[in-house]
């Protein structure tokens, strides 16, 4: 029978557990127990059924993210382990965000997801919760959550597609949508050749199968120890994603009765051990925002010199594009992010505690070594690249930081010296960039200005701007970017990112005007805008802040609260 104390609280005076915890407010605590378990009864459940612990999993299918579309199966296996386990599983829907279908940007709406699923965890009666999250978003909102609400948590992961195929070639989204839509502004591949492709690129379930965002989110979350080991590059349509996820549903049930919680998990080791990994795998740029917005939320200090410490004592191992050449179900045929984390294992805190309850030593120590026959993960003595994939840029352009992926830029370019092309913001680039009378040349550098965290408003993954038609033409392919604008983990082009102070707030960015001279120095970490400072001085003193670009509900709290990108773009409250 239900324990209808007024309390709720366990016979030794604890906490309250299971469909006792945080009782609804009625002024009664008895009869609001009582009516929980009359509803409870209503739904089929027996007072057996409610005497067990009751696990959370908090659901992001939605038919508005096709990456997530089979996390309904997926939710089944997680039952099937909970239940194994002798607990309660509970399904339940938070926001879910799909990257495609979202406007302005999904990262408008990653802390509205962060809050929602924080609210959700804890106000709901849940001794811990599996999170079923994948695409770019929704993983880094899943992680800022369980820091926050420091319950029992593990995650469970969408995984990546299997490729798709085009005439003879795998093809990988969206790296491969960035390439052959470049050719056809370029008028190299006409309209039948590109719907074709179209029909391709997104042949399964599951996220982007090469090392974007939500792969690269996903690997992380493998190295901070909140995911069963293996999840994060298998498949979304294979077998195995199953056996994982019930996997998972077994091992939250122990974790609830360890009261193993995320910021026991949620260590400054473990982002250490996070930053390495990314570097290793050549991950996604947003990565620089998210992380330290995880780590924000665990209350560990992460900032930018971090990562550039790491990528200068790390090697690049995984050769998956768009830093490689191979995809993410090779890389889980080669043993997936574990054996990435064998390779590192000298590079790594080993004493980090992981979701299995033992520490990632201990982990690593049952992981084989990548096999000689593959060449997914490359080792220690012959990697990639020496260094790892992204760098930390600074200098009169960026004072707070901005970031480059080396990995996957023109090694031409990382060492250059252009006059600048400006375009104000979103709408001045799409009226002016293919203009014929633009003023450009290939060894011009462009400057995209107010698309931050603020300006954008959401920080859009506007920061791989297009290349003048003009350009594309004559066969330029890459050149200099700059913005305060993020970019896809999927794309590549030596693309400078997260530029700070961002230009709505009155950053250096919001002071370059058409023909400056910027010089990109990529192996000093240099970021400069040759202007004088008493022209920039003047240029200080004319500008002014744009309106913001809304005035109501939560852009209008998105705009007023949101730090900057070194800071995570979380909001200023949640830290």
């Amino acid at each position: 029978m239900t324990d209808t104390r007024p309390d709720g609280a366990g016979p030794d005076g604890a906490e309250p557990r299971g469909i006792a915890r945080g009782l609804t407010s009625y002024g009664d605590a008895g009869f609001s127990l009582f009516l929980r378990g009359a509803y409870a009864r209503g739904a089929g459940l027996t007072p057996e059924d409610l005497a067990r612990p009751i696990i959370g999993i908090a659901q992001t299918w939605s038919e508005f993210n096709p990456c997530h579309r089979h996390l309904r199966e997926v939710a089944d296996a997680v039952k099937r382990g909970v239940l194994q386990a002798g607990a309660l599983p509970l399904e339940f829907p938070t926001i879910s965000l799909g990257e495609i279908y979202l406007s302005p940007t999904s990262m408008l709406f990653r802390n509205l997801m962060a809050m929602d699923t924080e609210e959700m965890i804890l106000g709901q009666p849940m001794d811990g919760v599996v999170l079923l999250g994948g695409c770019d978003k929704t993983l880094p909102a899943q992680l800022m959550a369980a820091a926050s609400a420091d319950r029992p948590a593990i995650v469970v992961t969408a995984g990546p597609m299997l490729t798709g195929h085009h005439e003879g070639a795998r093809l990988g989204a969206c790296t491969d949508c960035r390439r052959f839509w470049g050719e056809h502004r370029a008028g190299t591949l006409d309209a039948a050749r590109l719907e074709a492709v179209q029909g391709e690129l997104f042949p399964s379930a599951g996220t982007c199968m090469v090392m974007g965002t939500a792969s690269t989110m996903a690997a992380l979350t493998e190295a901070l120890g909140l995911t069963i080991p293996g999840m994060a590059a298998v498949p979304a349509p294979l077998a195995r994603r199953l056996r994982l996820a019930e996997a998972a549903g077994r091992r939250i049930v122990e974790m609830v009765r360890e009261d193993l919680r995320p910021s026991k998990i949620l260590t400054r080791a473990a982002f250490e051990n996070a930053v390495r990994v990314l570097m290793a795998i050549g991950g996604s740029t947003n990565a620089v925002v998210h992380l330290p917005a995880i780590a924000g939320r665990a209350g560990v200090p992460l900032d930018l010199d971090d990562f550039d410490r790491a990528a200068r004592a790390t090697p690049l191992l995984a050769n998956v594009r768009p830093s490689g050449a191979y995809h993410m179900e090779d890389l889980a045929e080669a043993g997936g992010i574990p054996a990435v984390m064998k390779v590192l294992r000298p590079l790594l805190n080993l004493d980090a505690l992981t979701a299995l309850g033992e520490p990632l030593g201990a982990v690593l120590d049952g992981v084989p070594e990548p096999g000689a026959w593959q060449d997914a993960i490359r080792p220690l003595d012959r990697p990639l690249k020496p260094e790892g994939g992204l760098a930390i840029l600074r200098g009169t352009l960026a004072p707070d930081g901005a970031v480059l992926k080396v990995s996957a830029a023109t090694p031409a370019l990382l060492a250059h010296r252009g006059r600048a092309c400006v375009f104000r913001d979103l709408d001045d680039l799409a009226a002016r960039v293919d203009d014929p009378a633009l003023a450009v040349t290939p060894d011009s550098v462009l400057v995209l200005q107010n698309a931050g965290p603020v300006g954008g408003p959401g920080m859009p993954e506007a920061g791989s701007l297009p290349i003048p038609k003009k350009l594309l033409a004559a066969g330029v392919r890459d050149m200099v970017r700059i913005s305060d604008a993020r970019m896809s983990g999927t794309a590549g082009g030596t693309v400078v990112l997260h530029v700070a102070p961002e230009a709505a707030v009155g950053g250096p960015l919001a002071l370059v005007r058409d023909g400056d001279e910027i010089i990109l120095d990529a192996a000093a970490r240099r970021l400069d805008l040759l202007v004088p400072e008493a022209e920039l001085a003047r240029r200080r003193a004319a500008w002014r802040r744009p309106e913001p670009p809304v005035r109501r509900g939560y852009r209008r709290l998105f705009v007023e609260r949101v730090l900057q990108a070194p800071e995570g773009c979380d909001f200023d409250f949640l830290r």
